[in-house]
């Protein structure tokens, strides 16, 4: 193992710190503020209130998103800067849903400003911001948990506690992928209602307006990962949880815009990760609709399972297409699950299912790619940082 991975690995493996901020009676509500009010963050703040919490202040740099997350919170103060709703006294957590490249600020005040986090995954822009966002997650007495669901799922621990039993025997290949029929080109028409620009793009290089930049942030390069990020943080979790290897030694990729035309990144692409005892093909094409949404596949020399939306199937070896699955669940990945884990762990102060150093794993290949496809040739995870 090269020194750099070593290196990183290593940091994923500092000793958490729990320390209670005030007690929770079995009836206690925790009240929470909603950072970035866009159309995941409405939803996590449905499913938070569903389980119990209260939402006491809201913040979005565009007005409209601020006004539909009232209707769901209408007693809810609103800001339009983050920091202002940080210094309130009377909220426990904050649920970030923002564009990629304010995660880790955001991360960092609302850990210096005593709040729990809920982050939406990608953790991180890049490796070396990961890195800094560990140290002060465990530097904090703080409970972080990252969006990352199927942390949380039943079904996927079934399928976890069957390969640990050596069902699928040696895995040599695992193929992550996702298909939708999504792409169209980006709408760059004038916004209606009031955008603070120079909020949304923070530290991110300034510019005029356009936008279809605010509408579709997450395929430009300034503000997050695209979906080799976004989707695959979530698949190359699962991946890299089951064959528990960490992080890959390298990646190679491929990709372009097939029908998202303004956009930075691709709409369908291809990536092969490096790892010690095998190799992960990540795929995926917003263009199609085959098989539609997202699959992982573990081949080993005893049986291949197949994790999806519906749940997952077990096929012994050799495979035929008669072969009935040897196992199989059905069951939805459901984020309700993952909140509730989080609302818990504020109370007893434990650690979350999806802790800071499993998301950091989780995006470290995905970074990974994305420098092979921008520097168009293999990249060693040692050349980063």
């Amino acid at each position: 193992m090269d020194s750099h991975r070593r290196h990183f690995l290593h940091s994923l493996t500092a000793a958490p710190l729990f320390v209670p901020q005030r007690s929770f009676g079995a009836n206690d509500r925790i009240r929470y503020g909603l950072i970035a009010t866009g159309g995941r963050g409405r939803y996590l703040n449905r499913i938070f209130a569903k389980q119990g919490a209260e939402c006491a202040a809201l913040c979005d740099v565009y007005e409209p998103h601020l006004e539909m997350a009232k209707k769901d919170s209408p007693d809810a103060r609103t800001f339009v800067e983050y920091r202002e709703l940080l210094e309130l006294r009377d909220i426990d957590a904050v649920v970030i849903a923002s564009p990629d490249h304010h995660h880790a600020p955001m991360l960092m005040a609302a850990l210096s400003a005593g709040k729990d986090v809920y982050l939406e995954k990608p953790l991180s822009k890049s490796i070396e911001e990961s890195g800094r966002m560990i140290h002060a997650v465990r530097q904090s007495k703080q409970v972080v948990q990252t969006g990352m669901q199927r942390r949380s799922a039943e079904s996927i621990h079934k399928a976890k506690k069957l390969v640990d039993d050596g069902v699928l025997g040696r895995i040599t290949l695992v193929k992550p992928q996702w298909h939708w029929n999504i792409a169209a080109p980006l709408d760059n028409s004038p916004l209606p209602g009031k955008l603070d620009w120079k909020r949304f793009l923070g530290s991110a290089r300034q510019r005029e307006l356009e936008p279809m930049r605010f509408r579709r942030w997450r395929y430009f390069w300034d503000y997050a990962g695209g979906n080799m990020t976004d989707q695959g943080t979530h698949l190359m979790d699962v991946v890299q949880w089951f064959t528990e290897s960490g992080p890959p030694v390298s990646a190679i990729c491929s990709g372009f815009v097939a029908k998202m035309t303004g956009a930075e990144h691709p709409d369908v692409f291809s990536a092969v990760f490096e790892y010690p005892r095998h190799i992960v093909t990540w795929t995926l094409d917003y263009d199609n609709s085959y098989q539609n949404g997202w699959s992982i596949t573990f081949m080993g020399d005893k049986g291949t399972m197949i994790l999806d939306e519906a749940g997952f199937e077990v096929y012994a070896e050799p495979w035929k297409k008669t072969n009935a699955p040897v196992y199989q669940e059905n069951a939805p990945v459901p984020v309700e699950s993952h909140v509730q884990n989080f609302l818990d762990c504020v109370k007893s102060r434990k650690e979350t299912n999806c802790p800071v150093e499993a998301a950091a794993q989780a995006v470290a290949g995905p970074h990974l790619a994305n420098q092979a496809l921008l520097k168009g040739r293999k990249v060693k995870f040692s050349e980063m940082g």
